[in-house]
């Protein structure tokens, strides 16, 4: 008989989908199997022949024990390799200095649809339990060319189980890393009051509790309400936006939203960079920050760059870019600029 946490880790067995996933899962499974082994398998501790069947040997709890501590290891071993690739992605991500924005709240309140109205792409959605377990990414677009990282993370419940925290910790590390949350919130939901607070609780324990966050209340329609913004008193940013992740209703409002959080630590510059500035086209290429690009006869490269303000400045000054930093430079190491709309952008 499966107790409630065994019959959560039974479903995230059917859900999981990716290596990444599975072996999370498995772990998850083992560490609470674990658990009950000295209460639920009594019943094997009888001893078994040793060398030649002659004197006492090890129960068979023992060796089920014994086995069961190395296939954790095992796991925990391969989780690290696959843990330590994602943490190198997150530190190029926060040298680049690229905004992370997390969808985080209760299983089920419509996450992987928003996900997929922000960034036109096809994650799964189901109307079921722990649909999503991997966490994903995908650029979304704001507004003046600009864009953040948006992550899908896995649904929480009510007294989120320990071996799932510790096994999702790289889902989870998604949250505790990111810019801003998002927290989505089923409108329709009658314990909605309820599910914000769970989900506070467990965002608390993984230490994601004082990232800023804006609580999305999704499925409005279903309860007579159009799309609105709700402002902050204290700071004049959304705090709570209304609106249909189904529909689509409303999701240019949280599109604005974001831009006016995020916008600050965006650049939109126009730059030509002459022959003899290659490398630096190529590390603006290398950032993903180019968003345009033309070439005359003579070599020169006119690029539209989108990209982080911090490492706009770092990469400027490490290729001696230096005018570029400036409204009134006009140009060095091959380099030029000049006014884009209402921005002192390079050219």
């Amino acid at each position: 008989m499966l107790d409630r946490t065994g019959l959560i880790l039974d479903i995230f067995a059917q859900r999981a989908r990716t290596f990444e996933g599975k072996l999370q899962v498995e772990l998850a499974q083992l560490k609470h199997l674990a658990t009950r082994l000295v209460r639920g398998w009594t019943h094997l501790e009888r001893q078994k022949g040793g060398i030649g069947l002659r004197g006492p040997g090890e129960t068979q709890l023992e060796t089920d024990r014994r086995l069961l501590g190395k296939r954790i290891l095992t796991l925990n071993a391969r989780l690290e390799k696959v843990l330590t690739q994602r943490e190198t992605t997150r530190r190029e991500r926060k040298r680049a200095e690229i905004p992370t924005v997390a969808l985080v709240g209760y299983t089920n309140a419509g996450k992987s649809t928003l996900f997929n109205a922000l960034t036109g792409s096809g994650a799964y959605v189901a109307d079921k339990l722990f649909a999503t377990l991997d966490p994903t990414l995908r650029r979304i677009e704001l507004p003046d060319a600009r864009y953040a990282l948006l992550a899908d993370t896995v649904g929480f419940v009510r007294d989120l189980p320990h071996e799932l925290v510790a096994a999702f910790r790289s889902t989870l590390q998604e949250a505790r890393e990111s810019t801003l949350l998002l927290h989505v919130i089923d409108a329709a939901d009658p314990n909605r009051a309820e599910r914000i607070a769970q989900v506070n609780a467990v965002l608390d324990e993984v230490g994601a509790g004082e990232i800023p966050q804006i609580e999305i209340f999704n499925k409005a329609d279903l309860v007579g309400e159009g799309p609105q913004v709700e402002y902050s008193e204290e700071t004049g940013l959304a705090r709570r936006i209304w609106l249909s992740a189904r529909t689509g209703a409303g999701k240019e409002l949280l599109i604005g939203a974001l831009g006016a959080l995020l916008g600050p630590q965006i650049v939109h510059r126009q730059i030509i960079l002459g022959p003899d500035a290659g490398r630096a086209r190529a590390k603006f290429y290398a950032a993903g920050a180019v968003l345009r690009e033309s070439l005359n006869n003579d070599g020169v490269s006119e690029l539209t760059v989108s990209m982080p303000r911090l490492a706009f400045e770092r990469l400027c000054r490490a290729e001696g870019l230096t005018a570029l930093l400036t409204e009134e430079g006009n140009g060095t190491a091959g380099a030029q600029m000049k006014q884009l709309d209402r921005e002192a952008c390079v050219a």
